[in-house]
């Protein structure tokens, strides 16, 4: 922990270069989840952010890095106020719902929610995560969701996420 608050600590590092650093870390086994995870909790929101970050990074190569007590920390933090630890959290949750079947149910009322926020990159972000729960195929009551979605919708870049889901489900 004290390496991760010294880490955060250097100005020299650039955020981003922070971000890619713990994800490199994650993917390389010299920083455990569970130990980013610890911290992130005890953190600041941009910090908490950036270790969630970090975390979607690694997913997006290794989406099994997120273990079950990752998939759940990512869960819980869809209902933080931050709206950049909403869209990361989101974005991890898509990595790895095929991963957690059984524990999509949780995440999905949190999504929806979030669906509906007024920050862009949140809607984005929890519209790609239903569309993943939905290609698990245990979740098909949300095409209905996504139509009422696409109606209320005025980005036309996420309208279309959903659309592309609802065309997939229809193909099938």
């Amino acid at each position: 922990m004290r390496e991760l608050t010294e880490y955060f600590a250097d100005k020299t590092t650039k955020p981003k270069d922070k971000t890619e650093g713990l994800a490199e870390g994650l993917l390389t086994g010299n920083l455990r989840v569970t130990e980013l995870i610890r911290f992130a909790e005890a953190s600041k929101d941009p910090i908490l952010a950036t270790c969630i970050e970090a975390l979607e990074f690694a997913a997006q190569k290794d989406p099994s890095l997120i273990d079950a007590e990752a998939f759940d920390f990512v869960v819980s933090t869809l209902k933080h106020k931050a709206p950049r630890v909403k869209w990361e959290s989101a974005k991890v949750i898509g990595h790895c719902a095929h991963l957690y079947p059984k524990k999509l149910q949780s995440a999905i009322p949190s999504l929806l929610d979030n669906a509906e926020h007024s920050g862009t990159v949140v809607r984005w972000s929890a519209a790609g995560a239903l569309v993943q729960i939905l290609k698990t195929g245990k979740h098909n009551e949300l095409a209905g969701t996504f139509e009422a979605m696409m109606k209320r919708e005025e980005k036309n870049s996420i309208r279309k996420i959903y659309e592309a889901a609802l065309k997939g489900i229809a193909k099938n």
